[in-house]
């Protein structure tokens, strides 16, 4: 063929094809590489960590920068917000320091490209940071020289539980209040403006709050009350007239059932967080189990538990496990590298974090049990906890993940904060403890150097004594500086972790259905039928023989 003549236009078009086919089978032998070394490494668990030590308290939140995952941000009871540069070869202590709240930190969220860090607390404030003046030309960041807020927001009357950015618009962002307030918050109109349009007022405190990563005019909220929503922005803010059904266009069955009970629970939802392309979302619920729904589906699709050790064996009647009953806590979906989250984790009173690998969706929805009403109260179901709406409507049974992919030691107490590193294999947790730990599954990586074995051992929960009562009181009462922002010795450590050790002898491993049941009407049915069902569930002849 004379090379000078143009390429028959049906070879060109062939020749075209034929390197967008090479280069899509060689992205899709990366990707299947980088998911084989993906569950390689996370089946070995995390067992190497490090002590990252830079706060002087109770550390409450932790959160990783959107995208690569540059920065750790995290916050606590000393009233500073540190951030840490995971671009380093080997990430120890912090790169910069944000001043401003007068309370405890309860939670953080970066904007959608990265530059504002949003904080909320105790203080009933909501605080805005520009993380790009850590990298500025110029700028020289000291310890005893923290960087003030951006911008102060004065429009919650009580503790601001959660914070979420919007996942396009760098100046729109949520807050989620105690007073029972949602505010959407606009950084480009005066922060002291006292218009109602973008503020949502509900009837009870709101616990968490969570923007859609991909949707735009969708967020999610969870309340005291336990009831979880899907809401649209066109339908909660803006005048009235345009407002309609207080925005929620979808709600989560939260409620719990027990065939043996005539009544229902309803556990607090303490906090909520959606996967990285919003297709399923977890709710943290007070002494009960991490609920995994899909976005579009109302019922359940699984529950993550500590029944089983990681190698698959039950826990030995007795042993410490799974729970959360005392202290706020916020979990965190994850895949590093693989683009999908496919892992879910939380921490946990027994003083560890818990991982668990979520399987798809599809899947999840063929395990769920649905049991009608009738089935339900003519048949014993022994152990088998159903959410449903009301005491006359069908049971869900989720899905039981009750082997974690692995736990995560090095605390000497609660567990309360869990971040999942976007990119890399990493994944750091905090809680009662001043320090984060930071989990790997080899000694070294890009970002961290020589980490050492994590002692598997785990600190078991004292008997109690006179003398723990006189520190517990002591510490009610204000004596102990880690409780109040102050830095103190390793003593005043201590002595807060036996205060929530004492909490934990108090308050641990709480029957739900004690602690939390339904007083008001439980569906939209008369209250006779409810009482038809009780009578026909109590019945001896219910049961078969």
């Amino acid at each position: 063929m004379d090379p000078t003549q143009p390429t028959h236009p049906h070879r060109r078009r062939r020749s075209t094809t034929g390197r967008i086919y090479s280069d899509s089978l060689a992205s899709n032998m990366i990707e299947r590489t980088r998911r084989e070394m993906f569950y390689r490494a996370c089946a070995q668990g995390f067992p190497y960590s490090r002590k990252l030590t830079a706060h002087v308290s109770c550390v409450n939140y932790l959160m990783f920068s959107r995208k690569g995952g540059r920065w750790l941000a995290s916050a606590g009871d000393d009233f500073r917000i540190l951030l840490w540069d995971f671009n380093q070869e080997d990430v120890r202590s912090p790169s910069g320091c944000y001043s401003g709240p007068a309370g405890n930190v309860l939670s953080l969220d970066f904007s959608a490209s990265n530059q504002y860090l949003i904080s909320g607390g105790a203080d009933n404030l909501v605080l805005r940071y520009d993380v790009s003046r850590l990298v500025s030309p110029g700028v020289q960041w000291a310890p005893e020289r923290p960087l003030p807020a951006l911008s102060v927001y004065r429009r919650h009357d009580d503790s601001v539980r959660s914070v979420s950015a919007h996942p396009h618009h760098e100046e729109l962002f949520f807050s989620a209040g105690e007073d029972g307030r949602i505010i959407l918050h606009d950084a480009r109109a005066d922060r002291r403006s006292s218009s109602a349009q973008g503020i949502y007022q509900h009837t009870t405190e709101f616990t968490g709050v969570q923007a859609h990563p991909v949707m735009e005019h969708i967020f999610a909220t969870s309340d005291s009350h336990g009831q979880v929503c899907l809401r649209d922005t066109r339908m909660a803010f803006g005048p009235l007239s345009t407002r309609s059904n207080e925005g929620i266009v979808q709600t989560y069955v939260t409620k719990l059932s027990k065939r043996s009970l005539g009544y229902l629970s309803n556990p607090e939802s303490s906090s909520i967080t959606f996967d990285c392309d919003g297709g399923r979302l977890a709710v943290t619920m007070l002494h009960w189990y991490p609920t995994i729904y899909a976005l579009s589906d109302p019922y359940p699709l699984a529950v993550c538990t500590g029944r089983n050790n990681p190698d698959g064996n039950p826990v030995p009647a007795g042993e410490r496990t799974y729970s959360n009953s005392c202290t706020m806590k916020s979990g965190a979906f994850g895949g590093p590298g693989i683009g999908e989250d496919v892992l879910y984790a939380m921490g946990s009173d027994d003083f560890r974090g818990y991982v668990w690998e979520i399987p798809e969706t599809t899947i999840l929805t063929s395990l769920r049990q649905e049991i009608p009403t009738e089935e339900w109260y003519t048949r014993e179901w022994h152990d088998v906890v159903g959410y449903c709406e009301g005491l006359s409507a069908t049971r869900y049974v989720p899905s039981e993940i009750s082997t974690p992919l692995c736990r995560l030691n090095g605390h000497r107490s609660i567990v309360n904060a869990i971040a999942i590193h976007p990119s890399q294999l990493h994944i750091v947790t905090s809680g009662i403890e001043r320090h984060i730990v930071l989990h790997s599954p080899m000694p070294s990586s890009a970002i961290a150097q020589d980490l050492s074995l994590t002692p598997l051992e785990v600190r078991k929960l004292p008997e109690y004594s006179p003398e723990d009562e006189m520190r517990f009181l002591g510490a009610l009462l204000g004596t102990h500086s880690t409780l109040h922002g102050d830095a103190g010795q390793s003593d005043d450590e201590s002595q807060t972790i036996l205060l929530f050790d004492h909490i934990l002898g108090e308050e641990g491993e709480g029957d739900i259905f004690e602690l939390r049941q339904c007083k008001e009407n439980d569906d939209d049915e008369d209250d006779e039928d409810d009482h038809v069902l009780i009578d026909i569930m109590r019945s001896p002849s219910a049961s078969p023989p």
